[in-house]
Formats: structure tokens, C-alpha cells, sequence
């Protein structure tokens, strides 16, 4: 996964992956964050190698820390958006936050936004 530049008054860059056509309502895959903003992707199983760009990982809603990839009712298809946020500040949290903690935390605080949407079905 790579993306463009982040603006040069970034601190650090957040990236949430989330399905919100889940039967339960939007669900979480992904959280990584604290991020360098000079960062411009992440290497092919970023989640499982450890030790990559610094960033660390969020509580996903199947319960783990790391990424968890889709797995949808069979159906019609589930959009995953995986949405890029440029941050003026560096997130501290006492432990891995799950996106109810992280949405409030960079609240007022992005300064750019990126995203992208894959969709999957079974």
C-alpha cells in the first residue's frame, strides 16, 4: 500500500481500515497509527513483520491487535475503505486503542485526508 507525500506540518499519520457494510454496523480491520509522516506506504504484511516505519497497531473489532482481512457474509459486496489521515500531533494511549478511542482522539486534529475503497464478496 503506498500513497503521496504527507504535508510538511504532519507529525505522524493514522490509517483505519473499515467496513461499514457489516451486518453489526462499521467494522474495524485496522488500526495503524503514530506513523512518520514522512512515511509513503506500508510493505506487503505490515501487520505481521514488526518493527516497520515505527507506527503501531490498534485493537481491530474481531479483538486482536493487527490486521484481520475480510470475511463478509455470502452476499452482496462489502466496501472496505481504508482511509489515510495526516495528523498535526503524535497519539499517546495507555494501550492499543480500538476505533471508538481513535476517532476522537484525531478529532480536530487532521490536517489531510486520503482514501481508497476495495470491495469484496463471498
Amino acid at each position: 500500500m503506498f500513497w503521496s507525500t504527507a504535508p510538511p506540518e504532519a507529525r505522524s499519520l493514522v490509517l483505519l481500515v473499515q467496513d461499514p457494510d457489516a451486518p453489526s454496523g462499521v467494522f474495524t480491520h485496522w488500526i495503524v497509527y503514530n506513523l512518520p509522516s514522512v512515511a509513503t506506504g506500508l510493505p506487503e504484511d505490515a501487520s505481521r513483520l514488526g518493527g516497520w516505519l515505527t507506527g503501531k497497531q490498534g485493537r481491530n473489532d474481531f479483538g486482536r491487535i493487527g490486521y484481520n482481512g475480510p470475511c463478509p457474509p455470502p452476499g452482496g459486496p462489502h466496501h472496505y475503505h481504508f482511509r489515510l489521515f495526516a495528523l498535526d500531533r503524535i497519539l499517546r494511549f495507555d494501550s492499543a486503542p480500538n476505533a471508538a478511542a481513535m476517532l476522537p482522539a484525531i478529532r480536530g486534529h487532521v490536517i489531510a485526508e486520503g482514501e481508497t475503497t476495495g470491495l469484496f464478496n463471498r
